[in-house]
């Protein structure tokens, strides 16, 4: 081979990466920030993904790209993962897992389009200016899975664990909705009749704390609180459950598929979906003022048999009947 020759080809050979990286650099950019952790949310990703593909027919790594942030639970680094994703100057900055992800989303990105999910009331949370006309750069799904639905998951584990015994309930006091799902399960344990402990967790090592702490109580069900740090520990509390034979019930559905004994609350995965749907919507040079935030519209409760049965329990018939899904 001739110098000029190989000097050329090596010149072409150096040049392509950076011909790929000036390629990549025309997609499109979605920022993914997530209070919870990627272990966790890989069905959710697939949802996401899904409406992307849906609405616009974008791919990831074909003619779209994401940049993801994960905090795994810990609400404390939410802020620099939403700076950091506001200054790389994404086209939209998605932000799940919760109250904490959205707010941080909305006080570090000022000018970027946000697509939010949250369990609370988006208006007075300083989101949106109103649920149907959001008017700032701001929109995304509630889910709403705290509160009253707190409440009623109690009730079904009343219904599954009769008597007297004390129902043990896990709540994170950093999760900006505590405070109301604790007045509400408190209410909702004198309205019923029952005892409830509550041990707080927003940590591993508070976790196995209060875990400990719900076992010396003798409780004869567990009654799990919405959080996304608990999903991020799904598998650690459903091995708790299975350990000590206790019944538990959760906000979502993917506990009862891995083995917990109950789930109540809205399909997380169809609401994936929608954030999928409007971030490609404003990729596309959409306004999020001009989407209204969207609600769920039905709640599933999931109930796994084959889990009753190895724990000796009978679920009532009324439940079985009024169960979306069971699981055998």
């Amino acid at each position: 081979m001739r110098r000029r020759e190989f000097i050329a080809g090596v010149g072409a050979a150096v040049a392509w990466p950076y011909v790929v990286r000036a390629q990549q650099a025309l997609q499109p950019v979605i920022g993914f920030m997530s209070a919870r952790s990627p272990e966790d949310s890989a069905n959710l990703l697939r949802a996401f993904q899904k409406g992307l593909k849906e609405e616009a027919s974008f791919v990831e790594g074909d003619n779209i790209s994401i940049e993801y942030r994960w905090a795994r639970g810990d609400y404390a680094l939410l802020p620099a993962l939403a700076g950091e994703l506001a200054e790389r100057h994404v086209n939209v900055l998605v932000a799940v897992g919760g109250d904490a992800s959205a707010r941080a989303a909305k006080a570090a990105a000022s000018q970027v389009p946000i697509v939010f999910t949250i369990s609370g009331d988006p208006v007075e949370a300083g989101l949106v200016q109103s649920i149907n006309r959001p008017g700032g750069n701001a929109t995304g799904c509630i889910v709403f899975s705290t509160g009253e639905l707190d409440a009623k998951r109690l009730d079904f584990m009343s219904e599954i664990v009769p008597g007297p015994s004390v129902l043990g309930v896990l709540v994170n006091p950093k999760y900006p909705p505590a405070i109301g799902q604790a007045r509400y399960l408190e209410a909702a344990a004198t309205k019923i009749g029952r005892v409830i402990s509550i041990a707080e967790a927003s940590n591993d090592a508070e976790l196995e704390t209060a875990l400990s702490a719900l076992l010396q109580k003798n409780i004869g069900g567990l009654v799990v609180a919405s959080d996304p740090f608990f999903d991020s520990r799904r598998n650690r509390i459903l091995a708790f459950a299975a350990e000590h034979r206790l019944p538990g019930i959760y906000q979502f559905r993917d506990y009862a598929l891995e083995g917990g004994l109950i789930s109540y609350g809205p399909s997380l995965t169809d609401t994936y979906r929608q954030v999928g749907v409007y971030a490609a919507r404003i990729v596309k040079g959409g306004n999020p003022s001009d989407m209204p935030v969207m609600q769920p519209t039905k709640y599933d409760l999931v109930i796994n048999l084959k889990t009753a049965n190895a724990l000796g329990l009978k679920v009532p018939q009324s439940l079985l009947v009024g169960a979306d899904e069971v699981i055998e």
